[in-house]
Formats: structure tokens, C-alpha cells, sequence
């Protein structure tokens, strides 16, 4: 008996030192072999990046998953209180493994013999979803026992339900909470109801097979059965229980909602972002501000659209996009769904007709409303039968359109009217002159239908807008706003091939000597070319970069004096910039901060700023390229462009701040306007894609799309003028000759001038030219004729 009992006693003890050993080598495993779970603490979940406005508008997510992680203190007790109902009752109350689950899972296991339940509690599925696989087996199972032990060990209980509720797939590319409440109901997490909780804590079991989405019958079963857990274990009242059963399913997807539109920026934005960290931006959480003012964007887009959609109807209409054939009002499913397949563009949704009277169409959508288009919305459509010439003015509607067509509408005020997608295109860039930040861009009419950005990337001829940087040129020689150069016919010779050039002014008249404020403001091309032959093109050239034109750009040849430079929008918005801030060169950008998802500020633009010598103490100052009154002398003429020139309807503005030119290339191809006060820059552009003559000048197709933004920029601000800089004084001048007046001269008029390049001489006062009584400023102005003799240039 003592032997047996002796044995009995070693047995014990070895099975004790067994134990313990065992204990011991599992706590070193999960110690020391298993993945060390500190970082779950600042763990980086996969959130795709996001960019907003200056004034924290979102603009764009880019990523595969859509996530928005959010703290514990923010997600809706309901909601938890339903996940725990349904995925782990016990959560508050166990280690991180539930011994009555997995006792149930092994009782499975042993009846059928397949692992139907695996009595994973949260924390196992935090465990698996951040270090294991899905993989069922044995050895993965152990780990995840192992590792939620140590997780519970470390985490608080809060903390471990925020990274399952974060990081949690809910099918349809949402993951997380937040991310499914926006994309099952279109709202925020604390804005559901509890038959919304419901659903979303039924969805972790089988997210690809359970959502409302692909099953809504098995999703409303499953809500159906988390409600009653809920009810069963006291979350919710009878009351409750009933009424959230009783709610019908309405989930349904929803796109991600941007509050500004700027496709173009946000894309300018990703292709910065990429080349500066690679592919780690569409997980790492980025939150990028961008320059972009909410505002500003929103007049820029409306008026993009409404020129040139102004532009467009101008020209003429082109017909329906197709035609169903006749409409059986009694069977419109099947048109439906054929319109439910094309596009909207920019607010033009596709419609079919479907009934019509003498001065309505009535018409289909593709939801199934019917609209009436009334007559005001359909006159304008005369036909286009070619590019020079309309068809006359329609009367009655089977002049515009037949039963059947497809065609395109759009919502004006209140009502619809008739509409058809530009085959031209347009854009617009404003920045900020003082230190380059991009305010506001459109690069095209509508960016589903062309994703090219013509504001950064098309290189365009800018017309008679690129003259006032070869006037610059000439100030910096010696000349002044009162040289007088003669507006006379000239040929220039190409030596290499022995052609001629014969440039003309765009109404084919001359009007002899001609100051060149005047010629500025009345875009005289041929005074602009004797200009340029006098201060010489390689001088040009070289004196263009200052203001961000690069050699290759610039022909080297009189041509470049009418806007033969191929240059995009964003350089001409850097360039106008330079007379703007008074002569400095500030660098467009469009990225302010990055942040990333704690909030850590990555990266801070420094940009250049206009700051002379008042800049602050971590303000990095801008270059001068030119001098302050180069700079002024340039916009006082540019001002007289709005106030007498081309550029006249902007006059209506009743601004006094404002400057600009405007711009159109040979046959008009390329439409401009570039204007400005100290405050903003905008350029506008309108021309197609493959070149083709607009049959419009820049004044008519450009200038109103920048009138209509800018006046919007500017509402509600005072006039900001530009202030004139020392070493500029005002002379009185003969306006014939551009010479000094004397003292009893009654014609002469004032015009500023640098200090070194007063004029001297003096005009006589019975000059031979007599100007006309009415207008003794403006005889620079009357035609001459035709015939005068040509000047010959040597190329």
C-alpha cells in the first residue's frame, strides 16, 4: 500500500511538473512566438485617400476599400448592443475566449463531424482578421485562442471592438461601420434607426451573400433574427422590437458623395500625391487640403457649363442621338432601360419623345417621369447644316424633333428645356496672384465624358492674350505707352522657302500711327509685329521666360508677336500672375497640407509669396522678374482693354479693379480671356479638341464665361485698385504723336510713364494731322485705307 500510494504521490507530481511546464511553454509561446500585438494600439487600418478643399469640402476618395474609421465613443449604442447580441453575447464578461461557445462547437464537431461553428468571440476574429488566415484548422485555431488571450491581456475591451467594428467587412466594397451606413442607407452612423442597426450587425456572418444589395430577402430575415436576440436579451423594448420588425427594407447603394466638384483638381492632386509616395496614398489614410476654394469652384463650374452651353445652342442644333421608333405608351419598360444605359453629362440627362404638340415635347425620362419641354426651351434649335450656316429659326416642334427621338434635357430654373452635349470644349483656371495657389479649375465640360485636363496639359495657341508680354519686352527697351508705331501693311519674307506672309488686323483695315496703349487696347496685330521686328525676337525670347515660358514653346519668328506660342492655360494664369502681384513670379500649386489619419501634419506647402520686402518671418519671397512699373504701365493698358478696348463688355462689371486681355488665334480656333485683379487670376479658354474654327472671337465665346465668374468671385468686395509704385509720373501728351504737349495744347491728354522714359521733345502745335472734332483722343483709331503701302521684313 505505501508503494502504491508512493507511486500514486509521483504521479502526481509529475503530472503537476508536467502542467506546469505546459503552462509554462504556452506562456512563453504567447510571449514570445506570437505576433506582439502592441501595435494594434496605433494600428494603420486601409483607408483610401481623401482630398478636400481649402475650407474642408470633400472632393474625392481614391481607394478599393471604402473605410472611415471611427472611435469608440462615436458609434451608436444600438449598434453595439446588436453586434453583441448576435456575435458574442458574453463579450463584457469573458478573457477573449468563450468556453460554453467552443464546448458548442465541439459538440458540433463530434455529431457531424464537419466544423460547422467555429465559438470564435470578437476578440478571436480581431485576432484572426489582423495576424491568421481563414484557413479551418486545428493549429489556426489554437493561435487564435493563444493570441486573444494576449490581446486581452493588453487591450481594453473598448479598444478591441473599435478595431473589429473598424476593420470588419460588410460587403460591397464597404469596411467598417461607417463606411456601410454610407454605402447601404446614404447616411452617417448616428443618423440610422434600429432596424438600420439591425441589418448592418447581421452582415458579419455573410457579407457577400446577406447584404441588402445581392439578397435583400435573406438580409431581411437575417435583421428580422438580430432584432429578436436583441429583444431576447433586454436591449430593446417590445415596443421597439415591433416597430423596427415591422420596417421595410430600404437600403440601396450608394456612391460615394462629394460635397464640391472638381474632378480634374482632384485627379491633378492623386497624379502629385503618387509620384511623391508611390501606391501606399490609396491605403495610408491621406487626408489632403487642397487650394481649392469651395466656393469658387462652384461658380467656376456653372460657368463653364452655361457658356458653353450658350456657345453650343449659338451654333445650331445637330439632331437626336438616336431614335426607338414608335412609342407604345402602354409597354415603356424596355425605353427605360435603354436610357438607364446612357450617361448623364453634366446635368444633360437622356430623354425619349414621346408625345408632341405645335410648341411642346413631351418627353420621357429615364426614371419613367414624364416632362413637358415648353416652347421658350426649344426655339433656339434651329438646324446646323454645316459650320457656316443655320438653318432658319424653327416655328413649330416637328421642325426640331420626331416621336421617338433620343435626345438630351436639362433643368433651367424650373423648367426643362432641350439641350445637347458641346462638341466644343472649354476651361477654366483661377490662382491666387500672390502666391500661386490654384483657386479654382475646370479642365473640360464634363469629366466622365474626357478626362484630358486642357487647363494643365493642352498646349494652345493664346492669341492676341499672349501680346501683352511682348509690349513688356518693349517697355524694358526704353519705349513707352505713348511710342507711336505705324498700323501699316506689311510682307514678311521667308528666306528658307521664299514664301510671304501678309498679316492682317482681324477686320482687314489699317489705321497708320498709332500709340501703343491704343494698340493694345484695340489689338492692332500688325503694330504688334513692328514691335517685336524692333526690339528683336532673340531679346523676346529670352525675356518671355520670366514669366514661366519655356524656349521650346516660342517660335522664333515675328509670328510670335499675334500668340503663335503654344502655352497651356495654367502657364498664362503664372504669367498673368507676374502683372498682377506687381512683377514677381509666384509657382502655381494645388496641394496645402497632407495630414494623415491622426490628424499628424506630412507635409506643408511653402509656396512663393509676392511679398517684396514686407514678408514675414517663414515667408519665402517670390523672385522679381520685372519691375513694379513695368508691371503697373502693362496693367494700366490691360484696365483700358475692359474700360474702351475689346474687351468693353466687361465694362458692365462696374468694377474699376479689374485688367485683361482677350485672345483668338488664326480662324479662330482658340477663344480667350485672361484677366485679373490684385486679388485673383482667371483664364478662360474655348476651342475643340481637334482644331477647328470656332466662327467666334474670344470676346464672344471667352470673355462671358469669365465675366460670369468672376463677378461671382468678387461679389460683396470692395474694389481693390492697383496701387501705382514710385518712378511712375503722368505727362500730358500729344495723342497724335505721343509727344510732350505744350502748355496750350487744347487735344492733349495724360499717360504714365517710367521716370528714365519722359519724353523730352515736345509736339508741335500745328501739327499736319488734324484730329476729328468729336473725339480729338481717338483719331488713333479711324481706318485708312487699304491700299497703303507695304512694309518688307526679312524673316
Amino acid at each position: 500500500m505505501n508503494r502504491f500510494l508512493s507511486l500514486i504521490r509521483n504521479l502526481i507530481i509529475l503530472s503537476l511538473l508536467f502542467c506546469g511546464l505546459s503552462v509554462g511553454a504556452v506562456i512563453y509561446y504567447i510571449e514570445y512566438e506570437l505576433p506582439d500585438i502592441d501595435a494594434l494600439n496605433t494600428v494603420q487600418l486601409q483607408v483610401p485617400l481623401q482630398i478636400f478643399t481649402k475650407d474642408n469640402q470633400l472632393i474625392a476618395t481614391f481607394g478599393e476599400k471604402r473605410r472611415v474609421p471611427v472611435p469608440y465613443n462615436e458609434i451608436p449604442q444600438p449598434l453595439i448592443q446588436a453586434v453583441l447580441a448576435t456575435e458574442d453575447q458574453r463579450y463584457f464578461q469573458h478573457n477573449g475566449v468563450d468556453l460554453p461557445g467552443l464546448g458548442r462547437a465541439a459538440v458540433q464537431l463530434m455529431l457531424t463531424g464537419k466544423k460547422l461553428q467555429g465559438g470564435s468571440t470578437i476578440t478571436m476574429q480581431v485576432a484572426r482578421s489582423f495576424y491568421l488566415t481563414r484557413n479551418k484548422t486545428f493549429g489556426r485555431k489554437l493561435r487564435e485562442i493563444l493570441l486573444a488571450i494576449k490581446i486581452e491581456h493588453k487591450l481594453k475591451k473598448e479598444k478591441i471592438l473599435e478595431l473589429y467594428l473598424n476593420k470588419v467587412f460588410l460587403g460591397n466594397r464597404a469596411y467598417g461601420v461607417e463606411a456601410a451606413s454610407e454605402v447601404y442607407f446614404g447616411r452617417h452612423l448616428n443618423e440610422l434607426n434600429l432596424d438600420e442597426y439591425a441589418m448592418l450587425a447581421g452582415l458579419p456572418k455573410a457579407p457577400s451573400m446577406l447584404n441588402p444589395l445581392a439578397n435583400p430577402v435573406a438580409a431581411k430575415k437575417r435583421r428580422d433574427h438580430v432584432l429578436s436576440r436583441m429583444y431576447d436579451q433586454g436591449y430593446i423594448t417590445a415596443e421597439q422590437y415591433k416597430k423596427a420588425i415591422q420596417a421595410p427594407l430600404v437600403a440601396s447603394y450608394h456612391d460615394l458623395q462629394t460635397e464640391v466638384k472638381a474632378p480634374y483638381a482632384a485627379e491633378l492632386v492623386r497624379e502629385q500625391l503618387e509620384q511623391m509616395y508611390g501606391d501606399s496614398i490609396y491605403t495610408d489614410g491621406f487626408r489632403v487640403y487642397t487650394t481649392i476654394d469651395s466656393k469658387l469652384q462652384h461658380n467656376a463650374n456653372l460657368s463653364v457649363h452655361d457658356h458653353l452651353i450658350k456657345y453650343d445652342q449659338r451654333h445650331g442644333y445637330r439632331g437626336p442621338m438616336t431614335n426607338f421608333g414608335r412609342p407604345d405608351l402602354d409597354n415603356m419598360e424596355e425605353w427605360q432601360a435603354k436610357l438607364r444605359k446612357i450617361p448623364s453629362l453634366d446635368n444633360l440627362e437622356p430623354a425619349a419623345v414621346i408625345d408632341m404638340t405645335p410648341k411642346t415635347l413631351t418627353v420621357m425620362r429615364a426614371t419613367g417621369d414624364l416632362v413637358i419641354l415648353p416652347w421658350p426651351g426649344l426655339a433656339w434649335a434651329r438646324k446646323q447644316i454645316n459650320a457656316d450656316y443655320l438653318g432658319p429659326m424653327p416655328s413649330r416642334t416637328n421642325q426640331i424633333a420626331q416621336l421617338g427621338d433620343v435626345v438630351r434635357i436639362m433643368l433651367v430654373d424650373k423648367d426643362y428645356q432641350l439641350a445637347q452635349q458641346p462638341k466644343a470644349e472649354a476651361g477654366l483656371i483661377a490662382i491666387n496672384p500672390q502666391n500661386g495657389a490654384i483657386l479654382a479649375m475646370v479642365g473640360g465640360f464634363d469629366y466622365h465624358a474626357s478626362k484630358f485636363n486642357r487647363m494643365t496639359s493642352a498646349e494652345r495657341q493664346p492669341g492676341s492674350s499672349f501680346k501683352p508680354f511682348i509690349y513688356s519686352a518693349a517697355l524694358e527697351k526704353g519705349f513707352t505707352l505713348a511710342t507711336v508705331i505705324n498700323d501699316a501693311p506689311i510682307v514678311v519674307e521667308n528666306p528658307t522657302d521664299n514664301s510671304l506672309w501678309r498679316p492682317q488686323n482681324d477686320n482687314h483695315k489699317f489705321y497708320g500711327p498709332t500709340r501703343l496703349r491704343t494698340a493694345i487696347i484695340n489689338s492692332r496685330n500688325l503694330v504688334s509685329i513692328r514691335l517685336l521686328a524692333m526690339i528683336g525676337v532673340p531679346y523676346s525670347v529670352n525675356y518671355l521666360q520670366r514669366f514661366g515660358f519655356v524656349p521650346s514653346q516660342l517660335p522664333a519668328g515675328l509670328s510670335l508677336a499675334l500668340g503663335t506660342a503654344l502655352v497651356t492655360p495654367l502657364q498664362m494664369s503664372q504669367a498673368y500672375a507676374v502683372f498682377a502681384n506687381g512683377g514677381m513670379k509666384v509657382v502655381p500649386f494645388i496641394i496645402d497640407n497632407i495630414r494623415n489619419t491622426a490628424g499628424d501634419f506630412i507635409y506643408q506647402a511653402k509656396p512663393l509669396v509676392a511679398c517684396d520686402d514686407h514678408c514675414g518671418k517663414d515667408t519665402v519671397p517670390a523672385q522679381r522678374v520685372l519691375s513694379a512699373q513695368n508691371a503697373y504701365l502693362i496693367t494700366s493698358a490691360l484696365r483700358d482693354v475692359i474700360q474702351l478696348g475689346t474687351a468693353k463688355l466687361a465694362k458692365n462689371l462696374g468694377r474699376t479693379d479689374l485688367a485683361g486681355k482677350t485672345g483668338t488665334t488664326q480662324n479662330q480656333v482658340d477663344a480667350w480671356f485672361a484677366g485679373y485683379n490684385p486679388d485673383i487670376v482667371a483664364i478662360t479658354w474655348v476651342g475643340f479638341d481637334q482644331p477647328q474654327s470656332l466662327h467666334e472671337f474670344g470676346s464672344q465665346a471667352a470673355l462671358p464665361m469669365w465675366m460670369q465668374f468672376i463677378e461671382n468671385a468678387l461679389k460683396g468686395k470692395p474694389d481693390h485698385p492697383f496701387l501705382q509704385p514710385t518712378g511712375i509720373v503722368s505727362v500730358r501728351i500729344d495723342p497724335l504723336t505721343g509727344k510732350r504737349a505744350s502748355a496750350t495744347d487744347p487735344t492733349a491728354m495724360f499717360e504714365s510713364f517710367m521716370l528714365p522714359y519722359v519724353p523730352d521733345d515736345e509736339a508741335p502745335v500745328d501739327s499736319d494731322i488734324i484730329a476729328p472734332e468729336d473725339n480729338p483722343d481717338d483719331h488713333i483709331g479711324q481706318p485708312y485705307e487699304n491700299d497703303m503701302q507695304e512694309s518688307q521684313i526679312l524673316y
